[in-house]
C-alpha cells in the first residue's frame, strides 16, 4: 500500500531532470469501477481490455513494492514506468521475471536497492531498460546473464547502478542496442574490443568510472554514434586515429583522464558540435583542423600541455560560444579573429604564455565571460570592451598592461578583476554609478587610493579584495552594509587602514585585514568565519572571551600585534576544527592555560615571542594532528617535553630561549617522533654528560633517512670512507663532514655533484675530482614571522646513540658543547621562504 508524498517525485518538477510535472495518478482511480482502462497511466489492449500498458511516473508514490503486489496479475503487461517515485529502500521483485511480454521497464529515480536479480535476464522481449540513478548493486554474473539474454535491447541505462567489475565481452551481443549508458558505475578494467560490434549504437556514455587502458580501435566501426562520452576514467595512451571514422558525432568527451601524446586529426568530424578534450596531456600545438568544424558550439582542450600559438583561422567557427584554453603553454600573440566570432558566449584563455595586446572586440557581441588572466599581455585595456553590453564577468589579473583606467563599468557587471596587472585604478568617490549585480571585485595592487564608493548599492557582493592599495584611514561606515547577507571573502590586507568599527557580515567566510595600521582592540570576526587573518598591525589590549564564539575557524592569526594579558581559558578548545593558532610576537604573558580537546585537528601552533610562564600544557599530545610547534623566545620553565614523541605528524619543535632545564630524556618508544624535520633546542639549561667528540666509521645506515635535508658531521674524529649510501639522500641539500680523518674516494651522483669543495675541508686524505662552482644559498633571517629555521645542533646525554632522532629529522652533530645551547645553522633561502603558518604546513605536505 503506497501513500502520496510530493518529496519522492520532487525531480519531476526540475526542467533540468524530467521537464514532467508530479501529480498523484492513483488518487483519481475508482477501486469500485469494473473497468480500469479509463485510469490515469493505464493503458488497455482495444480488442482484448488487457492492460497492456501502466506509467506511474511522477505519481508520488512512497512505499514498499512487495512481492504479492496487484503487479503480478497484470501479465499481459507490455509497458511498466515506475521512474520517478520514493520505494523506500525496496528491492526488485521477483514478480518482474513473470514479464514474458515486457517490451519496456522503467525504474529509475524510484530509491530501488540491494541485488538485481538474473530473472530480469528472463524479460527477453525487452527493447528498453532502465534502472538508472538508484541504490542497485548488479553482480558480475548476473551482468554476463542479463548481457546474453537480452538480445533485443535497444536501450541499457544503467547509471548509477554500483557494478563494479568490468564491461564483459558478452556487450556484443547486443547488437540492436541504439542507446548505452554506464556513468557512475564504478565500471574496472579496459572497455572491451566487442564493443566494436554495437554498429547500430547512436549513444555510449561511459563516464566518471574507473575504467583504464587505451580506448580499443574498434570504437572507429561504431559510425551511426553521434554522442560518445568517456569522460572521467583513467585511460591512458594515444587517442586513436580511427575515431575520424564517427562522421556523423555530434558530441565528443574524452576529458579527464590520462592521454598523452598528440591529439589525432579528427578533421572528417564535420558535424561535430560538442569537443571536449579537457585535463589530460596531450601535447604539441593547437590542433589546426578544429578550424574546419563548422558546426561547433563547444571546444573544452584546456588542462593540459599544448604549446605554440593559437591559429589566426578560427573566424570560420561562426557557432562557437565556449571556448576554453586555459592551463595550457600557449604562446603568441591572441587573433584578433577570436574577438570577431558572432556567437561566443565564454572565452577563458588564462594561465597561458600569451603576449602582445588585447586586441579589439566586434562591437555588440553577445559575449558574458571573458578570463585572460595569468598571461603576459601588455598595453591598455581596449575600449571596445564598453560596447560588450552583456558583459557579466571580465578577469584581466596578473598581466603587463598599462595605463590609467577609470571605474565606469557596465551595470550588468557581475565580476570584475584588475589584480596585479600594473594598472592605476581610478576609483573617485563622487563617481555615480552603481553596480547592483556586482559579486565578485578583485582590484588588488591597482594603487586605489579610496573606497570605491560605486560599491556602496552592490549588495550582492560576494568577494571583495581590494588588497596591496594605498587607502587610508577609517573603513568607512557604508562599507559595513555591502554585501551584509552576501559578502563570503573580504581582503583589505597591505594598506593603510588604521579602524574598523564594525564586521557585520553575516555570511563571511575568509576575513584578512593583516598589513595595516589596525589599533585598539582586536574586533571579533563573524560566527562562520573560517580564515582570519589580523596580523601585522598595532592592536592591543587583551583578547576577548568572545572570540571563543567563533566556533567555525579553521585558522587565526593574530600574530605581530601589541596584544597583552592572559589568553583565554577557552582558546585551546574553542574550535573543533582549528587548524592553525598564530600568536607570535605579541606581548601576551601568563601560564600557559590552553587546554586542547581530545580530536582536536589542529596542524600548527606558534605562541613564539611572548612572555608565557610556567611548563607546556600536557594537553598537547591530543594534538595527534599537530605537525608545527613553536613556543621559542618565551619564559617556559619545564624539563624537555619527551612526551611530544608520540605525536605522529609533528615535522617542526622549536623551544628557543626559555628556561628548559634537565637532561634530554632518552626517548621512550621505539617509535618516538617519527615524522620530526627540524628541532631547535638552543638557549635553554639543558644539562648532562656529553660523549666525546664522534669516532668510527660513518654507518652507512644514515642511507635510510630518506628524507633528511641537511647533515653535519663535522670536526669529529671519524674515519673511513663516506659511504656511497648516502649518494640515495635526494633532498639532502646540506653536507658537512669536513675536519675528520676519512679517507678514499667521495662518492659521485645526485645530490653529491652539487657539494662544495668546503663540504670536505681538512680531510687530508681525502681525494676529489674538481666541482664546478655553485652558487652560495642566501641567507635570510626576516622569513616566517620571526621563526628563522635556525637549526640546532644537537648535544647529547649520557646514554643517547647517533640513531636518537632517525627518521625524517635534519641532523646535525658538530661539535658539540657542554650545555645545549648550541651552534646554529641556518637553512637555504628556499627552504625557509615561508610568509606564514599556514605555507609551512602546505609545504611539508
Amino acid at each position: 500500500m503506497f501513500t502520496i508524498n510530493s518529496s519522492g517525485s520532487s525531480e519531476c518538477d526540475d526542467q533540468y531532470f524530467s521537464g514532467v510535472p508530479s501529480y498523484p495518478k492513483t488518487l483519481s482511480w475508482d477501486e469500485n469501477a469494473t473497468d480500469c482502462c479509463n485510469w490515469d497511466g493505464v493503458t488497455c489492449d482495444g480488442l482484448t481490455g488487457h492492460v497492456v500498458g501502466l506509467d506511474l511516473s511522477c505519481s508520488r508514490l512512497y512505499g514498499k513494492i512487495h512481492s504479492n503486489s496487484s503487479l503480478s496479475r497484470l501479465s499481459h503487461l507490455q509497458r511498466l514506468n515506475l521512474a520517478y517515485n520514493d520505494f523506500n529502500g525496496s528491492r526488485i521483485s521477483y514478480v518482474f521475471g513473470s514479464f514474458a511480454r515486457l517490451t519496456h521497464l522503467n525504474l529509475s529515480n524510484s530509491a530501488l536497492s540491494g541485488s538485481i536479480p538474473s530473472k530480469i535476464s528472463h524479460m527477453s522481449k525487452l527493447i528498453s531498460l532502465d534502472l538508472s540513478i538508484s541504490q542497485l548493486r548488479l553482480e558480475p554474473l548476473h551482468f554476463e546473464i542479463l548481457l546474453k539474454n537480452l538480445t533485443q535491447l535497444q536501450e541499457l541505462a544503467l547509471s548509477r547502478v554500483n557494478i563494479s567489475s568490468g564491461l564483459p565481452d558478452s556487450i556484443g551481443y547486443l547488437k540492436s542496442l541504439k542507446f548505452l549508458d554506464l556513468t557512475w558505475t564504478g565500471l574496472s578494467g579496459k572497455l572491451p574490443d566487442s564493443i566494436g560490434y554495437l554498429k547500430s549504437l547512436n549513444y555510449l556514455l561511459v563516464r566518471y568510472c574507473k575504467l583504464r587502458g587505451s580506448i580499443p580501435k574498434s570504437l572507429g566501426n561504431l559510425t551511426q554514434i553521434r554522442v560518445l562520452a568517456l569522460a572521467e576514467n583513467g585511460f591512458t595512451g594515444e587517442v586513436p586515429s580511427t575515431l575520424s571514422n564517427l562522421n556523423q558525432l555530434n558530441e565528443l568527451d574524452l576529458s579527464a583522464n590520462n592521454f598523452q601524446g598528440r591529439i589525432p586529426v579528427l578533421a572528417e568530424l564535420t558535424n561535430l558540435e560538442y569537443l571536449a578534450l579537457d585535463d589530460n596531456n596531450f601535447t604539441s600545438g593547437f590542433p589546426l583542423w578544429v578550424a574546419n568544424l563548422k558546426p561547433l558550439v563547444v571546444l573544452c582542450i584546456y588542462s593540459n600541455q599544448l604549446t605554440g600559438p593559437i591559429p589566426f583561422n578560427l573566424s570560420g567557427l561562426q557557432n562557437l560560444q565556449y571556448l576554453y584554453l586555459y592551463r595550457n603553454s600557449l604562446n603568441g600573440v591572441i587573433p584578433p579573429s577570436l574577438f570577431t566570432l558572432p556567437s561566443l558566449l565564454y572565452i577563458d584563455l588564462s594561465f597561458n604564455h600569451l603576449t602582445g595586446q588585447i586586441p579589439e572586440f566586434q562591437h555588440h557581441l553577445p559575449l558574458y565571460s571573458i578570463d585572460l588572466s595569468d598571461n603576459k599581455l601588455c598595453g591598455p585595456i581596449p575600449q571596445s570592451i564598453s560596447t560588450l553590453v552583456n558583459l557579466t564577468e571580465l578577469d584581466l589579473a596578473s598581466n603587463d598592461l598599462s595605463g590609467v583606467v577609470d571605474l565606469q563599468i557596465p551595470k550588468n557587471i557581475e565580476g570584475l578583476s584588475l589584480s596585479n596587472t600594473n594598472l592605476s585604478v581610478v576609483a573617485r568617490s563622487n563617481v555615480n554609478n552603481t553596480l547592483p549585480n556586482l559579486r565578485i571585485f578583485r582590484m588588488s595592487s591597482c594603487n586605489i587610493e579610496v573606497f570605491p564608493y560605486f560599491l556602496r548599492a552592490s549588495k550582492n557582493l560576494e568577494e571583495l579584495d581590494l588588497s596591496q592599495n594605498k587607502i587610508h584611514g577609517q573603513i568607512p561606515n557604508w562599507v559595513g552594509f555591502v554585501g551584509k547577507a552576501s559578502m563570503e571573502h573580504l581582503n583589505l590586507s597591505h594598506n593603510f587602514l588604521r579602524g574598523i568599527k564594525q564586521l557585520p557580515w553575516e555570511k563571511l567566510d575568509t576575513l584578512d585585514l593583516r598589513s595595516n595600521l589596525l589599533e585598539g582592540p582586536l574586533p571579533i570576526p563573524p560566527p562562520l568565519v573560517r580564515y582570519f587573518f589580523i596580523s601585522n598591525n598595532s592592536l592591543s589590549g587583551e583578547i576577548p572571551s568572545l572570540i571563543c564564539n567563533a566556533s567555525s575557524l579553521e585558522i587565526l592569526d593574530l600574530s605581530h600585534n601589541k596584544l597583552s594579558g592572559a589568553v583565554p581559558q577557552c582558546l585551546g578548545n574553542f574550535s573543533s576544527i582549528l587548524k592553525v593558532l598564530n600568536l607570535h610576537s605579541n606581548g601576551f604573558k601568563g601560564i600557559l592555560p590552553l587546554a586542547f580537546a581530545k580530536s582536536n585537528e589542529l596542524r600548527s601552533l606558534d605562541l613564539s615571542e611572548n612572555h608565557f610562564e610556567g611548563p607546556l600544557p600536557r594537553s598537547l599530545t591530543n594534538c595527534t594532528s599537530l605537525e608545527f610547534l613553536n613556543i621559542g623566545n618565551n619564559k617556559i620553565n619545564d624539563t624537555f617535553p619527551y612526551w611530544l614523541e608520540t605525536l605522529p605528524e609533528l615535522q617542526v619543535l622549536a623551544v628557543r630561549s626559555n628556561q628548559f632545564h634537565g637532561p634530554i630524556n632518552t626517548l621512550m618508544s621505539k617509535f618516538s617522533f617519527p615524522k620530526l624535520r627540524i628541532v631547535d633546542l638552543s638557549y635553554n639549561e639543558f644539562t648532562g654528560h656529553l660523549p666525546r667528540s664522534l669516532t668510527g666509521h660513518i654507518p652507512a645506515s644514515l642511507g635510510d633517512l630518506k628524507n633528511i635535508e641537511s647533515l653535519d658531521i663535522s670536526s669529529n674524529h671519524l674515519t673511513g670512507r663516506i659511504p656511497s649510501q648516502l649518494t640515495s639522500l635526494l633532498f639532502l641539500e646540506i653536507l658537512n663532514v669536513s675536519w675528520n680523518c676519512l679517507d678514499g674516494p667521495i662518492p659521485t651522483g645526485n645530490q653529491f655533484d652539487t657539494f662544495e669543495n668546503s663540504s670536505y675541508a681538512g680531510d687530508s686524505r681525502s681525494c676529489r675530482f674538481p666541482l664546478q662552482p655553485v652558487l652560495q644559498h642566501e641567507e635570510d633571517d626576516s622569513d616566517f614571522d620571526g621563526f628563522t629555521w635556525k637549526i640546532v645542533v644537537i648535544g647529547y646525554g649520557c646514554g643517547m646513540t647517533l640513531g636518537l632522532f632517525l627518521g625524517s629529522l635534519m641532523f646535525l652533530i658538530g661539535r658539540p658543547r657542554f650545555f645545549v645551547k648550541l651552534a646554529e645553522r641556518k637553512l637555504p633561502k628556499k627552504v625557509i621562504r615561508l610568509r606564514t603558518v599556514a605555507d609551512a604546513v602546505a609545504r611539508r605536505n
